[in-house]
């Protein structure tokens, strides 16, 4: 379908009123009121449009989603909108993820990778930060992307992919980018899934969460932890599991959780300690949204 956000941003680019497209491109003003309302139109019609605008129909083309929120991070970012919320969270998200995990780069250091694609490289940076950085923007996008569809084996690989892609781990023989581990590891000395359990693990813990009809919160910090216990990558499962919690927020209009850096000591314990303290990661999760909500009230997007 066609954004009527999109249609709004060409129209006011060119200077023009619906009704002066209309009478430009020698269409019905009834064809624009259908634009306007995300219905279907001709493809011929929609070539017309790409053809007068100086884009592609596919530019014109999105999906709208009646998640607010979800649409303003794909409308910020199809247009690579600097200083909004879209912008925000890749900064933000990107640098705490990665920094829990033992990046050495600074949000300063991070934002200037995704503001300006250069670094300043300061000393003792490992190369991998900055890939891995990288990825993790492209990793974001791929939520934001796939939002909406169900949650699958496949999406959570392929943010496996995205992550660790071109990184060092990824030039070992036994390591699986985008791929379950082949071989057993811990967590904070705690076992986890042998490689041969991983997969049906998986497929059991998926079956469950998606038979739910209505996904809370306490949903996805539950999934996120069960996620984390299987461990089923040979590295970047953090990462990966605090995307798919980004992921699962937008799908069901629920305010995503940022953990910060300073709160992963809070962080780690909860996810130690689910089994006898489930409160420990819910309120470290719950505290992590109510930092995206100030994001979001600092460009005054309702919650």
């Amino acid at each position: 379908m066609v954004s009527y956000s999109n249609l709004l941003q060409k129209l006011n680019e060119k200077g023009l009123t619906k009704t002066a497209l209309a009478k430009e491109l020698g269409i019905s003003s009834r064809t624009v009121a259908k634009i306007g309302r995300g219905e279907k139109i001709a493809d011929h019609v929609l070539g017309k449009m790409a053809v007068f605008f100086g884009c592609s129909a596919d530019e014109l083309c999105q999906t709208i989603s009646d998640n607010s929120l979800l649409q303003t991070l794909r409308d910020e970012k199809n247009i690579r909108m600097p200083g909004g919320l879209y912008h925000e969270l890749q900064v933000r998200m990107t640098y705490n993820s990665n920094h829990i995990e033992g990046s050495r780069l600074s949000e300063d250091q991070t934002r200037l990778i995704f503001e300006t694609n250069t670094i300043d490289i300061g000393e003792g940076i490992p190369v991998d930060d900055i890939i891995e950085t990288v990825n993790h923007f492209r990793a974001v996008d791929f939520c934001i992307d796939v939002a909406e569809e169900p949650l699958t084996e496949d999406i959570i690989k392929e943010l496996h992919r995205i992550l660790k892609q071109s990184t060092k781990d990824s030039s070992f023989a036994w390591f699986a980018v985008g791929d379950y581990k082949k071989r057993a590891n811990v967590v904070g000395g705690h076992e986890t899934a042998k490689p041969k359990e991983v997969a049906p693990h998986m497929k059991v813990l998926l079956s469950k969460y998606e038979a739910k009809t209505a996904v809370t919160i306490n949903d996805i910090i539950h999934f996120h932890y069960a996620f984390e216990r299987i461990h089923p990558f040979q590295d970047g499962n953090g990462r990966v599991g605090r995307l798919i919690a980004l992921k699962e927020c937008l799908r069901f209009g629920l305010i995503p959780f940022i953990i910060e850096d300073d709160k992963k000591m809070y962080y780690y314990r909860g996810l130690s300690e689910w089994e006898w303290e489930k409160g420990y990661l819910t309120d470290t999760c719950l505290a992590g949204q109510d930092t995206f909500r100030k994001l979001m009230s600092m460009f005054d997007i309702q919650s």
